[in-house]
């Protein structure tokens, strides 16, 4: 193998030009697109042929030291389909006068797809392109910007645009994707291609039509106006004289919409205290009997329907998760929702008691937690650094529900304090 551009580098500088997406934007150089679509320039130098390409060649030196194998690098270049190879002549004091390779030029943009093979492809893009021209023109700068990303769409991109037309003449439409009634397109097609879709909304929609609040695909519904699954908050009332449904086990889950509106029952809200947060179903199920106290099952991540209930800033929150890496970053992560929440038998002493209930933590996790006390951040750092065994867990289930009751007054006296 020679230390000089073979065909081989050539070609592969080719494909990395396909990969880049020049090649495809390149077929869409000529349109003339608004400024607003395409800013200026930015594809100009890429999408510009002829186009030189890398190409090292031997040095005098190396022409004399080397000159057999630099003969045989000339002829491997003599019948590359595709690019063009510009030669000059080198006279040397001992070989005489040589015509050598000095540089290599993509001339066009069909040299190159012939080249590589890609004819379908450009096939594919050609008639996405036309189509894109006569059903959404808006979109022609974000398909010469994403070559690659509209040509993996191809199969589906008629349809796409006829949800897109659909929702530009229904914008804002308040109703469940399940309920978009557009020939050949239904909600798991919707839900499948919300990534794809989501950019061409935001190009097509205007702002007064696009909630900004909610991104990503877990935001798709909102941002573009449609009805989203609720939220649902699931609690249980462990005060016996408390009643907020005739006849209830008081096993209770809500919409986190009827859960933040329990403000408006105030002879019920007004008489809880304290609100218990547990991560595992049994203990939530179990939780003990106290006056004045509900307990949620707070099911892991996520706190965004317990930040829609002002009221529970208005009474004492107390946390209960596993004594993992993981438990404590769910409970840095719900004070950035209920900064007065405290933690519940998530301490060392509580984790010693229980050693012979220790497990181990499957992916634990390190992270930067500016909301924990100083005792929950040791523990947290004796954890990430195995002080007491690698990858420690106690889960909350195996804490004895003597500690639990014990716990729990503890806690309780405190906050009263």
């Amino acid at each position: 193998m020679t230390p000089w551009t073979d065909e081989k580098a050539l070609r592969q500088q080719v494909k990395r030009l396909w990969d880049r997406g020049v090649l495809l934007s390149a077929s869409l150089a000529d349109e003339q697109l608004a400024d607003e679509q395409l800013a200026d320039g930015q594809l100009a130098g890429d999408a510009q042929f002829p186009r030189r390409l890398q190409f090292k060649t031997p040095s005098s030196s190396e022409l004399s030291e080397q000159f057999d194998a630099v003969r045989q690098w000339i002829g491997s270049l003599q019948h590359i389909n595709g690019i063009r190879i510009d030669y000059r002549l080198v006279r040397h004091r001992v070989l005489g006068e040589n015509r050598v390779p000095h540089a290599a030029w993509l001339d066009s943009l069909d040299d190159g797809i012939r080249l590589l093979g890609k004819q379908t492809e450009l096939r594919q893009f050609s008639v996405l392109v036309a189509l894109t021209r006569e059903r959404a023109p808006v979109l022609l700068g974000w398909v010469q910007r994403y070559p690659l990303r509209a040509l993996a769409l191809v199969d589906v991109w008629a349809r796409l645009l006829d949800f897109i037309e659909w929702l530009l003449a229904h914008p804002q439409p308040g109703i469940y994707l399940r309920q978009v009634d557009v020939p050949g397109i239904d909600s798991k097609f919707i839900e499948q291609h919300r990534a794809a879709l989501a950019p061409l909304l935001d190009l097509v929609l205007t702002d007064d039509n696009i909630d900004q609040r909610f991104t990503g695909v877990s935001g798709f519904t909102r941002r573009y106006g449609f009805l989203s699954k609720p939220l649902m908050v699931r609690f249980r009332v462990l005060d016996s004289a408390l009643s907020l449904l005739p006849g209830s086990d008081r096993d209770i889950t809500l919409t986190d919409h009827d859960f933040r509106e329990l403000y408006q029952q105030p002879s019920f809200v007004a008489r809880i205290q304290t609100v218990f947060i547990t991560e595992n179903e049994i203990n939530f199920l179990a939780f003990p009997p106290l006056a004045n106290s509900l307990v949620i099952f707070g099911a892991g991540y996520g706190f965004d329907a317990l930040a829609q209930a002002p009221w529970l800033m208005q009474v004492r929150v107390v946390y209960w998760g596993d004594i993992d890496t993981h438990g404590f970053i769910i409970l840095d992560q719900l004070r950035g929702r209920l900064p007065h929440a405290r933690s519940l038998l998530m301490d060392q002493q509580t984790l010693l008691a229980h050693r012979p209930f220790w497990g181990q933590e499957r992916q634990p996790e390190q992270r930067s937690l500016t909301r924990l006390d100083a005792a929950e951040g040791q523990l947290y750092r004796d954890l990430c650094s195995n002080r007491f065994a690698v990858k420690l867990r106690l889960e909350q289930e195996r804490v004895s529900f003597d500690s639990l009751r014990r716990g729990i007054d503890r806690i309780l006296l405190e906050l009263k304090n």
